[in-house]
């Protein structure tokens, strides 16, 4: 990644381990080759639900070339999980971009033409 991981913290005090699971996952981004530019995760403790407890929600914006990926608002109620669903969400979509680049884009039979 060229340029440093922008990692906020909104309704919540910083925490070192979950900032260690971010800079993780993100490496593993910037290793499907796809030349991450930057990458801001916002992690947000949110207010108490009646039927649950305080939430956490997870955004991701990663700077590709020429190309924005965001995954917005993935919701649980372990930090952990959301962050794991959210990067996976992000990872699917950078192989996408990825392979779209490298024109590996999958031919359906009925696109022959």
């Amino acid at each position: 990644m060229k340029l440093p991981l922008d990692l906020r913290f909104i309704g919540m005090a910083p925490s070192q381990a979950l900032e260690d699971a971010v800079k993780g996952k993100v490496a593993q981004l910037d290793r499907l080759g796809s030349d991450v530019i930057a990458c801001r995760v916002t992690i947000e403790q949110e207010h108490k639900h009646a039927q649950q407890g305080r939430p956490f929600a997870v955004r991701i914006d990663v700077t590709l070339p020429g190309q924005q990926v965001a995954v917005n608002r993935v919701q649980d109620e372990d930090a952990y999980v959301a962050l794991r669903d959210a990067f996976d969400a992000a990872r699917r979509q950078v192989e996408e971009t990825v392979r779209i680049r490298r024109g590996e884009v999958k031919q359906h039979a009925g696109d022959a033409g």
